[in-house]
């Protein structure tokens, strides 16, 4: 298994390697999920001529869990020494829901390593409906229930058209949470606790490469009000809704995020 230790905790990643590849993209995984959520979009963007990196943040499915304070400069940091040790100089950065957040702060820290930066179902404040939301998934993960766990996220993740269309497929998925290792939610406690820090609305016009900002139209969890804040504060920045579409835009539409992403990647 492809593991790098950086300070005690062990982040779990995979490299696609492209011959001269048109650039790197660092795809960052929403909180509850992992780096085969992206599997469709690697396949897409590597056919384009792009290198890939995905890796699961420290708490999450595939790497270290430690029962200890999580912080977005500790995701930052894991993964400048990720790019270090790859040696790759210059990327572009993708992350939906945490994931966009971890590329915001990342961005802010080091802009002149990002090329173009894409920010799909995120947020740069909070407010208290999202506070009192990620609280009740801090109480159901403490229960250590995955069937309970997952009706709790559930409505809060996909549209109700989604829903209703796909519930035999999500009913499988739950029964799939039953399985899940404890220490999943121990990783889920700490990577939500850390959201609960995030305030970085101010910070944002440090962020100086081209930027492409989506939301769902009906995301409940981070609606679009959130994108349309960051990308008031990035000065060059492209901001999309995509209809019908609940917080998971990349299980909901992938097919539309994927023509949204290649053609802002396109541009010069």
């Amino acid at each position: 298994m492809p593991l790098i230790s950086i300070n005690e905790t062990e982040i779990y990643y995979e490299y696609f390697q492209e011959n001269n590849p048109r650039g790197t993209i660092v795809f960052l995984n929403g909180v509850m999920a992992s780096l085969g959520s992206w599997d469709d979009f690697t396949d897409h963007f590597r056919k384009m001529g792009y290198s890939i990196l995905l890796h699961d943040f420290r708490g999450q499915l595939k790497s270290s869990k430690p029962d200890k304070e999580i912080s977005f400069d500790d995701h930052v940091q894991d993964l400048s020494v990720l790019l270090k040790k790859l040696k790759i100089d210059k990327v572009i950065l993708a992350g939906t829901s945490y994931g966009g957040e971890v590329a915001l702060c990342f961005a802010i820290k080091y802009p002149a390593i990002i090329s173009k930066i894409v920010i799909i179902d995120s947020v740069s404040e909070l407010d208290s409906l999202i506070k009192t939301t990620i609280s009740s998934w801090i109480d159901t993960a403490e229960t250590g229930n995955g069937t309970i766990f997952y009706r709790c996220a559930l409505p809060w993740l996909y549209s109700s058209s989604f829903i209703n269309r796909n519930m035999e497929m999500l009913k499988e998925r739950e029964k799939m949470m039953t399985a899940i290792p404890k220490d999943y939610f121990t990783g889920q406690i700490r990577l939500y606790q850390s959201f609960l820090t995030l305030d970085i609305t101010s910070d944002l016009k440090k962020i100086t490469c081209p930027s492409l900002v989506i939301c769902g139209e009906d995301d409940i969890l981070k609606p679009p009000s959130f994108s349309r804040i960051i990308a008031a504060n990035i000065n060059r920045s492209e901001f999309f809704t995509i209809p019908n579409c609940g917080h998971v835009a990349i299980f909901e539409k992938p097919e539309e995020l994927k023509t949204l992403i290649s053609g802002f990647l396109n541009k010069s």
